[in-house]
Order: C-alpha cells, then sequence, then structure tokens
C-alpha cells in the first residue's frame, strides 16, 4: 500500500531573535513550495511582538501563504518568560530561558504534533538552540540544523578546540597572531573573529550557548547556511568534507521587499515619499539593526559626524538602542540641526530602503542579513560592527569582497572619522570602487539563485539527500510512525 501521507511533514523553529526570523520565514515557504509539509513555530514573545507591529496581522501568520496551496501550519511556544518581559533589558535573563527552559516547552509541542501527525520526518531549527539533537532523537526525527550567518562563523565555532590548543582563544593571555590553521580559512586575525571568541572570560551565559549549541550541531544530519558557494568556496569546501552542509543563500521573500508573512518586531515607518525626493544615490541609510545596543559615547560621535558630514541621511533609532532606559540618547539639537536633509525613524523596511535608488550607502552593524540585503541592492557598507558575527562580517565585507569600509575597531570613534568614511563612501574614487565591486557581488548572488545555479542546485540535493534519509529511516523496524504503510 503506498504511504496515506506522501509529503513530508518537517517542523521548523527559528531562533527568537529579529535576524533569525526574517531569513527562517521564506525558506519555510520555499521548503513548502518544494512540497514539504511545514509546522512554524515561533516563541509566544516573538509573535506579540509581530503582531503588535503590524495590528492586521492574522493570528496565524502563514494564512495567506496557504491561501496560495502551501500547507504551512502555525503554532506557538513559550520561552520559559512572560509575553511582555523586556528580553532587550535583561538579555542574560533571556538568553537563560532559551537555554534552559525552552526545551521543555518545545519538547512538548513536538511530542503533540508528532502523535497527532505520522508524518512528521523532521525537525528544522536553528543551529543556536542546544536541544535539537537530543530532541529529534527522542521523536524519530531526523535534524536539519539552519545557520543564518556566514560558513566563516560556522567554521570558526566548530573549531573552537583547535582555537583553545593554539591559545587564541579560553586563556587569560591569548595569542595576538594570525590564525592560519583552520581548515578551509586561509587566514583571520584574533581582532576578526565573533566577539564571542575575542573574550577572555568565556563563563557567560552565551558561551554556554554557543558551546552546548555547537556539540549539538555535530549530531546534526544535514546543516543548511544563509550563504553562497561562490562566496565563500574555500571555507564551504572544507565543510562540506565533514557534513552535509548545502549553501542556499541568500534567503529572501520572493519579492525581495515584500513579504505575504509579517515578520518585523516594531512597526515599520515608510520614508518612500521623502525618498523620491532626492537624488540618485545621494542618501546614506544609517541603521544598528534589531538587537545590539551603541554606547551612548559612540552614539553621540555618530550622531555629530553625520552632522558634520552634509550628507543626507535616514537614520534608523531603536527606542532602545543604546538602553531600554535611555529614551532620548541624542546629542541636544541634534535633530533641529539636521532636520532639512534628515529623516530619523524608529523602524522601517529595510530591504524596501535599500532597494530605493536615492540610497547610496550604509552605515551598519554588519549583521548578516543586513549584508547580504546591501549587496543584492548594491548598496556599499560603512562597517561599524558591534556584536557577536559582525566583526567576521566585517572583515569579510571589507577585506575579501572590498565593497565596504571599516569605521571602527572596538574604540571610540570620532566625529571626524565618521564625517570623513562617509563621504569616502558616497562620493569620489573610492565610493566609485566600491560601487564597481559590490556590482559584481550581486551577479555572483544572483547567479547562485538562477535554475542553474549552486544556491539553486544545493537545494535540489539537500531535498534529495533528506528524502533519502527519510525514506532510510522510515524502513527500520522500529520505526512507530510506519503505520501508514
Amino acid at each position: 500500500m503506498a504511504e496515506t501521507h506522501k509529503k513530508p511533514h518537517a517542523i521548523f523553529i527559528p531562533y527568537p531573535l529579529q535576524g533569525h526570523v526574517i531569513p527562517a520565514v521564506p525558506l519555510a515557504i520555499k521548503l513548502a513550495s518544494q512540497g514539504f509539509t511545514i509546522t512554524y513555530i515561533n516563541t509566544e514573545a516573538i509573535h506579540h511582538q509581530t503582531s503588535k507591529a503590524e495590528p492586521n496581522t492574522e493570528p496565524d501568520v502563514f494564512t495567506k501563504v496557504r491561501e496560495s496551496g502551501l500547507d504551512i501550519r502555525y503554532k506557538t511556544v513559550s520561552d520559559g518568560l512572560p509575553v511582555g518581559f523586556d528580553r532587550s533589558l535583561n538579555h542574560d535573563q533571556y538568553m537563560e530561558a532559551l537555554l534552559h527552559v525552552l526545551s521543555a516547552h518545545v519538547d512538548e509541542v513536538v511530542g503533540q504534533i508528532v502523535k497527532s501527525d505520522d508524518s512528521v520526518r523532521c525537525l528544522i531549527a536553528d543551529t543556536f538552540f542546544v536541544w535539537p539533537s537530543k530532541i529529534a532523537k527522542k521523536f524519530g526525527l531526523l535534524y536539519v540544523s539552519f545557520w543564518t550567518e556566514p560558513a566563516l562563523v560556522f567554521s570558526l565555532y566548530y573549531h573552537m578546540d583547535l582555537l583553545r590548543i593554539n591559545g587564541h582563544f579560553g586563556c587569560q593571555d591569548c595569542r595576538e597572531d594570525s590564525i592560519d590553521y583552520i581548515p578551509g580559512v586561509k587566514s583571520i586575525e584574533p581582532k576578526d573573529m565573533t566577539s564571542y571568541l575575542q573574550e577572555t572570560d568565556t563563563t557567560s551565559v552565551c558561551h554556554q550557548i554557543i558551546f552546548s549549541a555547537f556539540n549539538d550541531t555535530k549530531n546534526a544530519d544535514f546543516v543548511l547556511c544563509n550563504t553562497v558557494q561562490e562566496l565563500e568556496a574555500e571555507t564551504l569546501s572544507a565543510l562540506q568534507a565533514k557534513m552535509a552542509f548545502y549553501a542556499i543563500g541568500p534567503i529572501f521573500p520572493e519579492g525581495f521587499t515584500k513579504s505575504f508573512v509579517a515578520t518585523s518586531l516594531w512597526s515599520e515607518s515608510d520614508c518612500t515619499q521623502w525618498l523620491d525626493k532626492k537624488p540618485h544615490g545621494s542618501v546614506l541609510y544609517v541603521s544598528f539593526g534589531s538587537y545590539a545596543h551603541v554606547t551612548k559615547e559612540n552614539l553621540e560621535q555618530i550622531a555629530n559626524g553625520l552632522s558634520l558630514s552634509n550628507v543626507s541621511f535616514v537614520w534608523v533609532l531603536r527606542p532602545d538602542i543604546v538602553s531600554s532606559d535611555d529614551a532620548h540618547p541624542l546629542p541636544d539639537g541634534f535633530e533641529e540641526e539636521v532636520a532639512d536633509r534628515a529623516i530619523i525613524i524608529p523602524w522601517c523596511s529595510q530591504r524596501a530602503m535599500l532597494a530605493h535608488p536615492a540610497v547610496g550607502g550604509f552605515l551598519t552593524h554588519c549583521g548578516w542579513n543586513s549584508v547580504l540585503e546591501s549587496i543584492w541592492c548594491e548598496v556599499p557598507l560603512l562597517c561599524f560592527p558591534l556584536l557577536t558575527d559582525q566583526f567576521t562580517n566585517r572583515k569579510l565585507v571589507v577585506d575579501d569582497w572590498k565593497i565596504g569600509i571599516n569605521l571602527s575597531d572596538r574604540k571610540l570613534v570620532t566625529k571626524e572619522e565618521v564625517s570623513s568614511n562617509i563621504n569616502r563612501l558616497m562620493s569620489g574614487k573610492s565610493g566609485d570602487e566600491l560601487k564597481n565591486t559590490i556590482t559584481e557581488a550581486k551577479k555572483t548572488l544572483e547567479n547562485a539563485l538562477s535554475p542553474n545555479g549552486s544556491s539553486e542546485k544545493n537545494m535540489v540535493q539537500f531535498i534529495k539527500d533528506l528524502k533519502t534519509k527519510i525514506s532510510e529511516k522510515t524502513d527500520e523496524p522500529n520505526r512507530s510512525i510506519c503505520n501508514g504503510k
């Protein structure tokens, strides 16, 4: 007899931070369009924040997607903290909940889904979770690890043991010379590693998460990575020699600037009318992402540098950019000073902003989504990394791909540096060179997503390999969910 359910059913759980949700939603939709049933699980807090940001959102965020015939179901789960708890202000408590509490709630909901549907075959979960392989094993599922950052960052974390042995990480007096022994990584300076790998105290909750997550990922059946084979060829080849690792990026919504599914955690302002009046490529877009904080001192220097530069700009200034307790972090009089050539807003659709012809540069924290979106829109970057992978992303942008300028090496930046680098980015010879190289980088991304491109082929290969492994697992004699045969 044929199986009752022909479609393999995957449970998909993104990490509950804005930068991780952004690529997770289009990936879930892509897999559904390739013949999967997907149950997508948000935390209640992320669901609450998204619904608040877009009040017209359906309670089930995938309602419109299902109308197009795709089988995506939606559930929410508690992360262990009250929905109204300020996760930005209490970062460590939030991370503790993700480390110790979330897994019990996920275990319960995955158990319910598996019990109610015997076609569930795999768990797709963010690499930064510490529990996926254990929960997958408990319910007889395959585990697909979803990595939302560059392959280079994955490789650094994966080889933390090598960094320790060689004295570049996890010691009080770490070496400062180049790191040239990571497989597939030519050479990298310690200052270009992720912020957590540069820290001497490795007992923080974030370190515990990274150590546990990368131990867990070693048990993954497959790893999907939001990068492009040609952008990180050597690093990817070295990883692919060790595990089933697929570069399937860049992962964008089908319309790029428009998505059927709400993923923004803040209400978005629309600056289109203002931008429409500005000359082509004349506006600098400034945003430091959804999560990391900027020190008050640096924020003041950046503001004064923007003022000094005389460039028109749109600045996305999250209400909690310095801290939830500091509602007015800008220097006195700054907004009046720049009022004739600037807009300051709490949040916007970044893809729509970067795609606007008036935008010619991006002062950014160098989050990975921001880097990929900038390349796609051919907008050169001025890099001001703050946290985690952003330092390594900056190295790729500035040193390897030459599509941006570095603004700071973890020291207080001056208004003069800010101003002169903005002008370098936005005009003159160096600006032209950056625009040429980023146009080439855009072609690399476009080619990867074309029907015969590397990312498209890798996605097809992943689905084929996953289905093969599913059928092997389904044929195991003790497989309890084989009763459909």
